[in-house]
């Protein structure tokens, strides 16, 4: 039903914890399955590639472990020609450089996402922005991540202890 408008793929077709399910989807359909944006291990991605439960794994840089853990998580999937588009949504300008640095050195990188509507703010907290030019955004060039922050107007957004965040769960849906 879904494959007669080609989609790009699937994420998330069910729970990411359920393995089982995830490779009963894959196997059932002829659509791209893509999960792992809410994983955080290299263990329990370890249980999607050997179950063979996805073709595009997605781990977040800022919640899987960071840059190496990253990196390490694409290496692992490699050997079972799954491709790699990391989760970014969770990133601010500091979290994107973190996850283009990434996909610049990972064999196995497919595409990013990219969430056009926090570019204002990235723009004014860095000196200099990311530019995407043809659907593309050039990797940052300078020292670390490549970014440059510019303190004075980070000064104007100091950190503000709020009450911790409830991230509601699928299961608390039912």
């Amino acid at each position: 039903m879904l494959e007669e408008f080609n989609p790009f793929w699937y994420e998330e077709p069910v729970p990411a914890d359920n393995i089982e399910a995830l490779a009963e989807v894959r196997n059932a359909i002829n659509i791209p399955v893509v999960t792992g944006e809410t994983l955080y291990t290299k263990a329990a991605f370890r249980q999607v590639f050997e179950k063979r439960a996805a073709d595009i794994i997605n781990p977040d840089v800022c919640n899987c472990g960071g840059i190496l853990e990253l990196k390490e998580i694409a290496a692992m999937a490699e050997p079972y020609y799954i491709a790699v588009s990391p989760h970014n949504f969770n990133s601010t300008t500091i979290g994107l450089a973190a996850t283009l640095n990434v996909s610049a050195c990972i064999p196995n990188f497919l595409i990013t996402e990219y969430f056009y509507n926090f570019k204002p703010r990235g723009d004014e907290i860095s000196i200099n922005p990311f530019r995407v030019e043809g659907g593309y955004i050039k990797i940052p060039q300078g020292p670390g991540l490549g970014l440059e922050l510019d303190e004075k107007i980070m000064a104007e957004y100091p950190y503000r202890k709020t009450a911790q965040r409830h991230i509601r769960q699928y299961y608390e849906e039912i």
